[in-house]
C-alpha cells in the first residue's frame, strides 16, 4: 500500500506538470520519495531548473542560506538530528569548495548528506568557461560518494543512488553532481523508496574476545562513539561496566551525545595529550565500540602522537559502520550481565552561576535553565567547557560537537537541528573568532523564525591558537605575532551585527546580568543572541 501511495503521488506531480518530467523534477521526487524533505540552498545560473523544480514542489522545504558553508553545516546538524539526510544545492566547484569545510566535519562526524552540486551542460564543458572546474575533485576528500550524471534519463537513478549511499550507518556525505542540461532535458518518471543499507553485525569472535580482554584483571576502557552513544547503548554499555569494572569514554568530540538525566556516566577523552594521558593512566587495554583508537588532535614536539601507551592491546569491537547495539547485547549475554539495572543519572540543582563571569559560571547558569530535551551545539572552544561539565546533571539534552576540527560550524549545525526538531530548543554555544567564519547563519535563522539562543563567548582573541603558541614551542610573544591571534581593535559588536540580520540581540558583561537573559531566552521562541563580554 505504501508504494501505491508514493506512485499515486508520482502520477500527481506528473499531471500537475501537465507534460514529461525533466531531469530536475524527476530527480526531485526521488528524493522525496525516499524522505529526503529538506534542501539547504545557495545556487546560481546551472542550478536554475533545480531551483524551480523545489519551487513547484510540495515535498521539499526549501532553506536559503548567504554562504555555501551555511548550507553544508545546516545539512550535518539536520542529518546529526533526523537520522536521515537532507540535501544541499551548491553552485559548481567554487559554490562545493566555499561549503568544504562543514561538509568535512559532517564527514568526520559520519552524518548523512546528499549535495547536488549543479555543472555546466555537458557540451558546454570543452570551453573552459571561467567557472569551469574539477568538481569531482574537490568531491572527494569531503565525500563518501561521488557521481556526476551522464544524462536526464540517468537523473532519477543517481539520486536513488545518493540516498542509499548517504543511509550507510551511521551516515555519509553523498555528493551528485548535475549537469545544467541533465536537468532540464526530458527525463523518465520518478523511482520509488529504495531498500536502505543493513548494518553489518560483528563476527562472534570480536564479541568473545572482547570479553575475554574484560576479565582477565588488566585495566581496561572502553570508547564509544558514532551509533554507540545512543541512549540505549548507554545502558548497555553501563552494565559491561558493572560486570567488569571497565571504564566508559566517548571521544573528544562526538557526533551526538545524549546526556544528561536518565542517560549513563560516560566520561569525555580529553582535548591535549597530558589530559588524555591522565584520564588513562596506567590502562593497557582499550576496546573500541563505533570509534577507532584515541591519537591526538596535532603533532607537538617530543611527544607522541597516540593517547595510550606503547604496547597496549587494542580491540575493535564494532567499526563506526557496525551494528553497535548488536555487539553490546551480545557482549552482555557473554558477560551474564543482562539483569543489572543500568545506573543512570539524576538530576541535580546546583543554582544558578554567581560573582565572576566566566565559563564555568556561565555553565552552571547553562545546567540550571536548560529546558527538557535541549538540543547543544558546542563550537564554544576553550570557553565551552565549563558548560559541558555542569550539564552533565542536568535536563536530559543532546550535545553536539566539532566533529572535524574546521572552526564555523555551531551556527549553521544549529539552524540544521532546529530544521529537524522544531520542537526542542536548541542552544549554540559559540566563540567569538568561529562565529565570523559563518555570521550570515543569523539571517537564515530570522528569516525561518527558528528556535535558537546563540550564546557568543567574546574574548576578542583566539584564545585556543594563543595557547597551541607555546605548546608547539613556538615561543615569539612579540606584538607581531600576537595580533596575528587577536580579534580585538575594533572589537566585534555581535549585538549590531544580529539586530542588522534580524534577530534579537543583547549583551551580558556580569553573570548578574546574564542569569536573567538566558533564563528568558529559554522561555521564550524564536531566535536569540546573547553576547557575553568575557573578562
Amino acid at each position: 500500500m505504501h508504494s501505491v501511495g508514493i506512485l499515486d503521488r508520482c502520477n500527481q506531480s506528473l499531471k500537475k506538470w501537465g507534460r514529461n518530467m525533466n531531469g530536475a523534477e524527476s530527480m526531485l521526487q526521488t528524493l522525496v520519495n525516499n524522505g529526503v524533505e529538506v534542501c539547504f540552498t545557495n545556487p546560481g545560473t546551472s542550478e536554475m531548473h533545480m531551483v524551480a523544480s523545489i519551487g513547484q514542489s510540495d515535498g521539499m522545504r526549501s532553506i536559503l542560506s548567504l554562504f555555501e558553508g551555511i548550507c553544508t553545516g545546516a545539512a550535518d546538524g539536520y542529518g546529526r538530528m533526523a537520522g536521515k539526510p537532507a540535501c544541499t544545492l551548491l553552485h559548481l566547484g567554487p559554490g562545493l569548495s566555499n561549503g568544504s569545510a562543514n561538509l568535512h566535519n559532517a564527514n568526520k562526524g559520519n552524518s548523512p548528506v546528499i549535495n547536488l552540486i549543479g555543472d555546466h551542460a555537458t557540451y558546454h564543458k570543452k570551453y573552459d568557461a571561467p567557472l569551469t572546474s574539477d568538481i569531482i575533485g574537490l568531491a572527494g576528500p569531503v565525500s563518501h560518494w561521488v557521481k556526476t550524471s551522464a544524462s536526464a534519463e540517468a537523473l532519477p537513478a543517481d539520486a536513488a543512488e545518493a540516498v542509499v549511499a548517504a543511509n550507510v550507518r551511521p551516515g555519509q556525505v553523498a555528493t551528485l553532481i548535475v549537469p545544467a542540461d541533465c536537468a532540464w532535458n526530458v527525463s523518465g518518471e520518478p523511482l520509488t523508496k529504495q531498500e536502505l543499507p543493513t548494518i553489518p553485525v560483528v563476527s562472534d569472535a570480536a564479541v568473545q574476545k572482547a570479553a575475554e580482554l574484560l576479565s582477565n584483571g588488566k585495566p581496561t576502557i572502553i570508547l564509544m562513539g558514532n551509533m554507540a552513544l545512543d541512549e540505549d547503548n548507554q545502558r548497555l554499555a553501563d552494565k559491561v561496566s558493572q560486570v567488569t569494572g571497565v571504564r566508559l569514554f566517548c571521544d573528544t568530540f562526538a557526533t551526538r551525545f545524549p546526556r544528561g538525566e536518565g542517560r549513563c556516566e560516560i566520561e569525555k577523552l580529553g582535548y591535549f595529550a597530558e589530559q588524555a594521558a591522565e584520564q588513562i593512566e596506567g590502562v593497557t587495554q582499550f576496546i573500541m565500540i563505533g570509534t577507532k583508537a584515541p591519537v591526538a588532535f596535532f603533532a607537538y614536539p617530543g611527544k607522541a602522537s597516540e593517547f595510550y601507551p606503547e604496547g597496549s592491546t587494542l580491540h575493535v569491537l564494532a567499526d563506526q559502520n557496525d551494528n553497535a547495539e548488536d555487539a553490546l547485547y551480545r557482549l552482555c549475554t557473554a558477560l551474564n550481565a543482562h539483569d543489572l539495572v543500568p545506573r543512570l543519572i539524576k538530576r541535580q540543582k546546583k543554582g544558578v552561576g554567581c560573582k565572576t563571569l566566566n565559563q564555568h559560571t556561565i555553565g552552571q547558569t547553562i545546567s540550571e535553565y536548560l529546558p527538557t530535551d535541549a538540543i547543544v551545539i558546542d563550537e564554544g572552544a576553550t570557553s565551552g567547557g565549563g558548560s559541558f561539565n555542569h550539564c552533565a546533571t542536568s535536563e536530559p539534552h543532546d550535545w553536539i560537537s566539532l566533529t572535524g576540527g574546521s572552526i564555523g560550524f555551531g551556527l549553521p549545525n544549529s539552524i540544521g537541528a532546529a530544521v529537524a526538531c522544531p520542537d526542542r530548543k536548541v542552544v549554540c554555544l559559540h566563540g567569538d573568532g568561529g562565529a565570523m567564519y559563518t555570521i550570515q547563519s543569523l539571517w537564515t535563522m530570522a528569516r525561518e523564525n527558528l528556535d535558537i539562543c546563540v550564546v557568543i563567548f567574546a574574548n576578542r582573541k583566539y584564545q585556543i591558537l594563543q595557547l597551541e603558541l607555546a605548546r608547539v614551542g613556538a615561543q615569539s610573544m612579540t606584538k607581531k605575532t600576537m595580533d596575528m591571534l587577536d580579534i580585538g581593535n575594533p572589537d566585534l559588536n555581535f549585538v549590531s551585527l544580529a539586530e542588522g540580520m534580524g534577530v534579537e540581540a543583547v549583551r551580558a558583561d556580569s553573570i548578574e546580568a546574564f542569569n536573567p537573559l538566558f533564563l528568558d531566552a529559554m522561555q521564550s521562541r524564536g531566535p536569540r543572541l546573547i553576547e557575553v563580554i568575557l573578562p
